[in-house]
């Protein structure tokens, strides 16, 4: 019996000296391509096998359990990786651990089901977040308002608002577009499946698609949106119950003196905007700063914000990067007025010389959002029409990274409240 007791001793040793993990660093030094590394722990949470997010640690970097499947993955996709013993990841974890460092290793445990909320017809270039899930291999559906108001989005964990107006206003392109074809066919297929789906108005039709996404953000859900999906969403919910579309939207005028009737309580980010009235002019309201910022594009960057890994882990998670400057990007709505920002929305990302906000985070009932101003974080100044962005000229691109870290989070172990 003894004999017997000191073999399997010798065993469970030899196991744990010659156990190994995937190390993915996510420095700028040691990383050749962030935005796949995303991708390759994604594959391993589908494959069951877990990760640990080691948060402020090297960029943000992962330990995987080493598998044969996922290094394979990691040559194939052109990840930096490096295999490390069982003694040399412990000794990371044990200094991560330590009070006096701000980090933490946090477990990845099953990859989160992802829901792209965009019209089916959208090409991928047209919406960033597409274009990273498809660059990075993760998996998603594209859903729209159909699939929304039948339910569907309880099905997935997370969901990606594509560049829509949940106004109604199709864009605020009139003053511009409105004699395009484009525009007049976007204009037509809205009022159509408005009138499928039991709808007299787009805008109508729209506040009911925004009513059951923020449902689903209060039952639980994660919610990421960028540029006009923002701001739109929050003036449609504020504005429910009041006409604020014109003529040529909604084929009658709009309430008279409908600013008085906005009701901020509604909103999930934003307060004391006043809506732009002309319809003519591209914009929504005072949250968005595209028309009053002066800032040229050499100098146009802003600053992620530091917060406390063991504390707070969340905003940590959402701003793990390589650096904590990163490159501005346009879109219809650049960045926030931080003068519209709820006190309670955390700012994670911002220019304070021009007071306004770039990434924002929140929670809403059981749920979590985040909102992400511009367009393209690789495309300065995207206008209609234009190529699309090859990421594969960008694959270390600190403002993709930012998305990647919304589709990752909601993988995290929740830790059990104390009672």
């Amino acid at each position: 019996m003894k004999k017997l007791i000191s073999i399997l001793a010798f065993l469970l040793i030899t196991n744990s000296l010659w156990a190994q993990f995937i190390y993915i660093p996510m420095s700028a030094e040691n990383q050749k391509n962030h935005l796949k590394a995303y991708g390759i722990v994604f594959y391993s949470l589908q494959n069951g096998v877990k990760a640990k997010w080691l948060l402020n640690y090297d960029g943000g970097a992962f330990l995987i359990e080493n598998n044969e499947a996922i290094i394979k993955e990691c040559k194939i996709r052109g990840v930096s990786y490096q295999i490390l013993s069982d003694a040399k990841a412990q000794i990371i974890l044990q200094d991560i651990s330590s009070p006096s460092k701000n980090q933490e290793a946090v477990t990845l445990e099953k990859a989160p089901k992802i829901a792209v909320y965009s019209p089916k017809d959208k090409m991928p270039w047209d919406d960033a977040v597409t274009m990273v899930l498809k660059y990075a291999e993760i998996p998603f559906d594209v859903i729209y308002d159909e699939e929304v108001l039948n339910d569907k989005l309880l099905l997935y964990e997370w969901l990606h608002l594509h560049h829509e107006d949940f106004t109604g206003q199709y864009g605020r392109f009139y003053g511009s577009f409105r004699a395009e074809p484009w525009y007049i066919e976007r204009k037509q297929k809205s009022e159509a499946l408005a009138k499928k789906l039991g709808y007299d108005k787009v805008s109508e039709e729209k506040l009911a698609v925004a009513k059951k996404i923020r449902d689903y953000v209060v039952g639980g859900g994660f919610m990421f949106a960028m540029c006009s999906a923002t701001d739109s969403f929050d003036i449609a919910l504020s504005a429910e119950g009041v006409d604020i579309a014109e003529t040529m939207f909604d084929g009658d005028p709009s309430e008279p003196n409908y600013q008085a009737k906005i009701d901020f309580k509604k909103t999930f980010a934003f307060e004391n905007y006043t809506l732009i009235r002309n319809p003519t002019t591209y914009e929504f309201s005072s949250i968005d700063m595209t028309r009053k910022r002066r800032i040229p594009k050499t100098s146009d960057y802003f600053y992620l914000q530091e917060y406390s890994a063991k504390w707070d882990p969340v905003p940590t998670m959402l701003t793990q990067n390589h650096t904590q400057l990163v490159k501005g990007f346009m879109g219809q709505t650049t960045s926030f007025d931080r003068n519209t920002v709820k006190p309670t929305v955390l700012v994670m990302g911002e220019n304070k010389v021009n007071r306004e906000a770039r990434y924002i985070h929140g929670t809403k009932g059981k749920g979590m959002f985040t909102f992400y101003g511009g367009h393209d974080p690789e495309d300065y100044q995207h206008r209609v029409g234009d190529p699309k962005t090859e990421l594969d000229l960008h694959p270390n691109s600190p403002g993709y990274r930012l998305i990647l870290n919304n589709v990752l989070f909601p993988a995290a172990k929740k830790k059990k409240q104390k009672t």
